[in-house]
C-alpha cells in the first residue's frame, strides 16, 4: 500500500500535468523544433593552436561563415570549426571588418553545409521573442551549441567604439544571455531566422559576465558588407566628411564639413539641418551614426537637408573612415589612447583533435598588406577579367587607338590613345593630355573624359599590368539606387577608376574615373557592344559628371593597332 505522502506527490503531479494547457505544450514543441531547425548552422570556432575560440553561423552552403572580427583576430589565417553533427572542419579567414567587428571565414570539406535562413532585421521590433546560440565559455566539447531565450529589448541601439574600432551601430539589444564564447554566434527570431550576430555585452565590474544587456550586429549590416568582406580585404567603414551635433532647438545640424568632401561639393554646409539619410528620418546624432555605420565606404546614399530653410536632396558617395595605415594597424600617427582594441577570448577547457598541424588548405591563404586574405581577391579579379574575354584579344593592341565618335547634336569627335598621350578633337577644338603630366579635367566639365578613355584602354589590354593596383572592392547599388553590381578599383598615377560589373551574367556595364582623389568623377555607362575589326567596344557611352548629363557618344569606327591573334 502506498504511503499518503507518495499518493499526495502522485496526485499533485497528475493535476499539474493535466492543468498544462494544450496551447502551452504546442508552443513548447514549436520552440524545440525551431531550435533544432536552426542548430545545424551554428558553428563552434577554435583557435588552431588551442588558445581560445568563439562562435559563428553558416550563411552559404559552400561553407561561408560569419563571425566577429574579435574572434578571429589573433588566431592567424586558419582555425577549426565544429558543427552540431559532432564533426570538425578546417577553415580559413577571408575578410575582416575591425570597425564593425565582423569577419568572414570559409569552412572546408563540404559543398552542402547547412545554412541559416536570413531575415530582414529592419522588421525586428522591441518585444519580439529571440534566441541566441553559440559556444559560451567554450562549453561545447561535442560542438553542440548552447541556446538562451529572451526578447528584443531594443532596436537601433548605438554602442560607442573603442577609438574608431569595434563600433556597434544600429544594433539589436537583447536580454537573452550572451557571454564570452557567444561572440560571433547567431541571434535568431522566433521562427529560427537569422537577425543578428552576437558580439557585445554590458558587464559588471567584477568580470566579463552578462548582466542582462547583450548586443547583436544587425544581419542587414552584415549583408551590406558581405561582398566587401568576400574581397579578402581589411574592410573600412564610412564617413560623410562631416561631423554633426544637436543645436539649441534640438535639430541635428552639420557642425563641420570637409571642403574636399563630395557632400560639400553637392552643396552641404555647416549649420545645415539633416532631415533624412538613406531613407531614414534623422532626429538625433545617434540616428545619424546608426545609418552611417551600416553602409560601406564608397556607397552612394540619398541625403535630404535644409539650407537656410530650403529643403534640398542630394546623392553623395561615402568617404573612407580611416587612413590605410591606421586600418591595417600600422599607423604611427594613431593616438596611443586609441589603438585597435584586442579582446581576450575564453580559454579552451578541452583538447581539440588536429590542432597545431599544418593546415591542409594552406594554399587558400595569401598574405598582403591591406588584406585579410589576398587569395580571395585574386579569385574575384580573375572572374572579372575572364568575363571580358568575349570582347576579343587586346593584349597585343598596345599601339595607337583611334576612335571616331558622334557626340550630342551629332557633333563629331575623335579620340587617339597611346601609352604616353590622350588627345581628342571635338568639332574644331583639340584637347591633349600628356600622361606624364598632372591630370586635368579635359574636355573641361567632363570630369576627365580623356583619362577615363585611357583607363578603358588599360583595362582591356591587361589590368594587372597597366594599373598600379587592380582589385575587387565589393558590391553596391549602381548609382545609388540601381541593381547591385560588383565593384573593381583600378589606380594609375593620381587617377582612380571604379568598374561596375552586373552579376548575372557577369558583364561590365560602366565605370567612373576621377583624375585625382576628392574630385567629381567622369561617369560612363553603356548597354551594348559593337564589333570593330574583331574586337568589341561599347557602342554608345552615356557620360555624366556629378549630377549633370553631358550626353551620349556613339563610337562609329575604331582601329586598335596590334596584331590580331
Amino acid at each position: 500500500m502506498l504511503s499518503p505522502l507518495i499518493l499526495m506527490v502522485l496526485t499533485v503531479h497528475s493535476v499539474a500535468a493535466a492543468e498544462v494547457a494544450p496551447q502551452v505544450l504546442k508552443a513548447q514543441s514549436a520552440r524545440i523544433a525551431t531550435v533544432a531547425q536552426a542548430m545545424p548552422a551554428v558553428v563552434a570556432i577554435f583557435d588552431n593552436e588551442g588558445k581560445g575560440g568563439g562562435s559563428g553561423v553558416l550563411i552559404q552552403r559552400d561553407g561561408l561563415t560569419v563571425t566577429n572580427f574579435h574572434v578571429v583576430e589573433g588566431m592567424g589565417p586558419f582555425m577549426k570549426c565544429g558543427l552540431s553533427d559532432g564533426k570538425l572542419y578546417d577553415a580559413v579567414v577571408i575578410g575582416i571588418d575591425p570597425t564593425g567587428d565582423v569577419a568572414l571565414i570559409q569552412m572546408q570539406g563540404r559543398t552542402d553545409f547547412p545554412v541559416a535562413e536570413i531575415a530582414d532585421s529592419d522588421t525586428v521590433q522591441m518585444g519580439d521573442w529571440c534566441f541566441a546560440m553559440g559556444n559560451p565559455f567554450l562549453l561545447a566539447t561535442d560542438y553542440q551549441p548552447t541556446v538562451t531565450y529572451g526578447v528584443v529589448a531594443g532596436t537601433h541601439r548605438y554602442q560607442y567604439p573603442a577609438g574608431t574600432f569595434l563600433e556597434y551601430t544600429d544594433c539589436l539589444q537583447v536580454d537573452a544571455s550572451i557571454n564570452p564564447g557567444n561572440s560571433g554566434g547567431p541571434l535568431f527570431n522566433n521562427q529560427g531566422q537569422l537577425i543578428g550576430i552576437n558580439g557585445r555585452i554590458s558587464v559588471e565590474k567584477r568580470g566579463r559576465v552578462n548582466i542582462g544587456a547583450g548586443y547583436a550586429i544587425s544581419i542587414n549590416q552584415v549583408m551590406h558588407f558581405k561582398d566587401h568582406l568576400l574581397s579578402g580585404r581589411i574592410v573600412d567603414h564610412a564617413t560623410l566628411g562631416a561631423t554633426v551635433t544637436t543645436d539649441a532647438e534640438g535639430r541635428v545640424v552639420i557642425a563641420q564639413i570637409l571642403e574636399q568632401s563630395e557632400a560639400f561639393r553637392r552643396g552641404l554646409r555647416s549649420g545645415d539641418e539633416l532631415v533624412e539619410f538613406a531613407g531614414r528620418p534623422i532626429r538625433s546624432v545617434n540616428q545619424f551614426k546608426n545609418v552611417l555605420g551600416i553602409y560601406p565606404a564608397g556607397w552612394k546614399l540619398p541625403l535630404t537637408y535644409k539650407h537656410e530653410g530650403e529643403q534640398k536632396s542630394i546623392v553623395v558617395r561615402l568617404r573612407t573612415l580611416h587612413r590605410r595605415a591606421e586600418l591595417v594597424g600600422e599607423d604611427e600617427e594613431a593616438p596611443p589612447e586609441h589603438p585597435r582594441p584586442k579582446l581576450q577570448l575564453p580559454e579552451l577547457p578541452f583538447e581539440i583533435p588536429g590542432l597545431n598541424k599544418k593546415p591542409p588548405h594552406a594554399h587558400l591563404f595569401e598574405g598582403k598588406a591591406g588584406y585579410g586574405n589576398f587569395y580571395f581577391n585574386k579569385l574575384a579579379t580573375d572572374r572579372a577579367i575572364e568575363s571580358m574575354l568575349p570582347w576579343g584579344q587586346f593584349a597585343a593592341a598596345t599601339g595607337t587607338w583611334s576612335l571616331n565618335l558622334k557626340g550630342p547634336r551629332n557633333v563629331p569627335m575623335q579620340i587617339k590613345l597611346t601609352d604616353t598621350t590622350v588627345a581628342a578633337r571635338i568639332d574644331e577644338t583639340a584637347y591633349i593630355q600628356n600622361l606624364s603630366e598632372p591630370y586635368l579635367d579635359k574636355p573641361p566639365g567632363s570630369g576627365g573624359l580623356l583619362i577615363a578613355m585611357d583607363h578603358l584602354r588599360r583595362m582591356l589590354i591587361a589590368p594587372h599590368k597597366q594599373f598600379s593596383e587592380f582589385y575587387y572592392a565589393g558590391s553596391e547599388p549602381l548609382d545609388g539606387s540601381g541593381p547591385r553590381v560588383d565593384v573593381y578599383v583600378a589606380l594609375h598615377s593620381t587617377a582612380i577608376s571604379r568598374w561596375y560589373f552586373q552579376r548575372e551574367p557577369i558583364a561590365l556595364v560602366g565605370w567612373d574615373t576621377a583624375i585625382e582623389e576628392d574630385t567629381d568623377e567622369c561617369e560612363i555607362r553603356f548597354t551594348e557592344l559593337a564589333d570593330f575589326g574583331g574586337r568589341k567596344l561599347p557602342k554608345k557611352l552615356t557620360v555624366r559628371r556629378a549630377e549633370s548629363l553631358l550626353g551620349e557618344f556613339e563610337i562609329e569606327s575604331a582601329t586598335m593597332s596590334g596584331e590580331q591573334p
